[in-house]
């Protein structure tokens, strides 16, 4: 008789660094299979890699050729230089499609991640904003208009499938020494633009403890949607002080029209939209998640922040569009 195969995890958006990290945790005690359509380089022998688009048949195969007791989905692409629709066809139609598979396969387990800058920087935002507060980020900023309607999708299968455990993760900014999303970008410049009567309060959190959090999502019995927060905050002028960058105070609306000329002509990496995090608040509670699961980070804040500028431990991932955290 042929051996019934150990059901697996399957990973999403594998290749990224915060997908290579997850695998590097759970390969030790679980079957792990990820999905990507970049190659995963330097990866563990015992993870079957399959170089694929989420929305393809051969990414279907995958749930009916064997057993898959979890989803790990990290498969979103964030590239404010990509085509909305493009945007729109991968991320939210490739998470409708791997959502789709996991209820007619009755896979028992699904954690989404999604982030906390889904509530949007808002000049009226409280602190702290709890996992019921409005998703109010794409009113501001079309242009992530559908990484809200992942979030949203995914709440709405939570609901429909209550059999299956769900786990939608709200993290702050992720950070660390392999990450390469807008937030690291900036605090890596030595000479960053801060805005003239704003210094709002930073969250920030280490991709391992991101890491960690994934990994205890998948518990059983766990389930619901969940802020994810690090160490603490800190207002954006300590932080920047403290990784020893010298900012240079600009007038918003002077800031605002410069850096989209620079963003047209390709000349800066940082969108013109990501201004707003550098004037209003997007402060989460992580409370529910730290007493539901006994959570804590295991990097400080001044450990995570070091990080920013430590030097990558790995290879980089792919050059190609990076996930959106």
């Amino acid at each position: 008789m042929a051996r019934t195969k150990q059901p697996a995890v399957v990973v999403t958006g594998v290749s990224g660094n915060l997908g290579r990290t997850i695998a590097r945790i759970l390969h030790r005690t679980e079957r792990v299979i990820g999905v990507d359509r970049r190659p995963f380089p330097r990866r563990p022998k015992d993870v079957e890699h399959h170089q694929i688009d989420i929305r393809r048949r051969r990414a279907a195969d995958i749930f009916r050729r064997q057993p898959v007791k979890a989803l790990v989905h990290l498969g979103i692409i964030y590239d404010p230089r990509l085509p909305e629709k493009k945007r729109q066809a991968f991320n939210v139609l490739g998470t409708q499609q791997l959502l789709e598979l996991c209820a007619r396969h009755k896979v028992q387990k699904v954690v989404c991640l999604s982030s906390a800058t889904v509530y949007g920087p808002e000049p009226d935002n409280p602190n702290f904003l709890t996992e019921d507060a409005p998703l109010k980020a794409a009113i501001r900023h079309g242009e992530i208009r559908d990484l809200v309607e992942v979030d949203m999708y995914s709440q709405s299968f939570f609901w429909r499938y209550p059999k299956i455990e769900t786990v939608i993760l709200r993290p702050v900014h992720v950070v660390g020494p392999t990450i390469q999303n807008t937030a690291s970008k900036y605090l890596r410049h030595r000479r960053p633009w801060t805005l003239a009567g704003f210094d709002p309060l930073l969250q920030l959190i280490h991709q391992e403890d991101v890491a960690r959090a994934i990994v205890m999502a998948l518990k059983p019995g766990v389930k619901g949607i969940y802020n994810v927060t690090g160490p603490g905050e800190a207002p954006l002028s300590r932080v920047l002080a403290y990784l020893g960058n010298k900012p240079r105070l600009v007038p918003h609306f002077t800031a605002k029209k410069v850096l989209e000329k620079l963003w047209a002509l390709r000349l800066t990496d940082f969108p013109p939209q990501e201004l707003d995090h550098l004037r209003y608040l997007c402060v989460v509670d992580g409370s529910s998640f730290r007493q539901s699961l006994g959570y804590e980070p295991r990097y400080s804040l001044m450990d995570t922040l070091s990080s920013v500028r430590s030097r990558n431990l790995e290879s980089p991932a792919p050059k190609q569009a990076d996930n959106w955290i």
